[in-house]
């Protein structure tokens, strides 16, 4: 109840107090979470080339997703995230990746068009639309060609949806209407559902 009040209207200092709070377990079942992505990471890679790509992986946590994009053959991978503790993990986790602590919707520090794929994995279903389109228009900017959102598509595990509404995620209205917030911002979309509850949402700039 105290932390809860406390919190109270700020959704993103609640947040990054949460994902600081796990950081350290995270960092322990990083590579399990690898694995629990790498169908994912399969049926991206089939969609479009990864191969010598760089990459920029939003809300990266400890960097398990952004790292099987180096085992697909990225040339390289930078990872971001509001959480100084998830950083600090995934930079024990991953030295074969860059990461930097910044904000999904303001990532200033780099300039337009600096990666080839602009990624996040389970990120998004956790804001309302309004920061949704914010980060989405940062992670067009800041890319080439493609922007990949790896979330939340068809049917979501009960205990699943139980964590989210103790978390306060938007994931009910995510799952209805991101596909056409996508379509909205980006000239080709496409939508792969990868089992499990799970699903890509893939942007194409040109």
């Amino acid at each position: 109840m105290g932390i809860y009040h406390y919190f109270a209207g700020d959704g993103e200092k609640r947040a990054r107090f949460i994902f600081d709070f796990i950081a350290p377990v995270y960092g322990v079942l990083d590579k399990q979470v690898a694995k629990g992505f790498s169908r994912s990471i399969d049926k991206l890679a089939a969609n479009i080339d990864i191969k010598d790509t760089e990459v920029l992986d939003v809300g990266t946590g400890t960097g398990a997703w952004g790292s099987l994009f180096l085992e697909k053959g990225a040339k390289n991978v930078t990872g971001v995230d509001f959480s100084p503790k998830m950083i600090r993990q995934a930079e024990k986790n991953h030295k074969n990746m860059k990461f930097f602590l910044a904000d999904a919707k303001n990532l200033n520090i780099f300039d337009d068009n600096s990666f080839d794929i602009v990624t996040a994995s389970y990120v998004l279903h956790g804001t309302k639309k309004d920061m949704r389109e914010k980060i989405l228009q940062e992670m067009k900017r800041v890319s080439r060609k493609y922007v990949v959102i790896h979330d939340f598509m068809g049917k979501t595990h009960f205990a699943v949806r139980i964590l989210e509404w103790l978390e306060r995620s938007d994931f009910v209205n995510f799952k209805k209407s991101f596909a056409g917030e996508m379509h909205n911002l980006f000239p080709v979309t496409k939508q792969i559902e990868v089992g499990g509850g799970s699903g890509l949402y893939i942007g194409q700039k040109k």
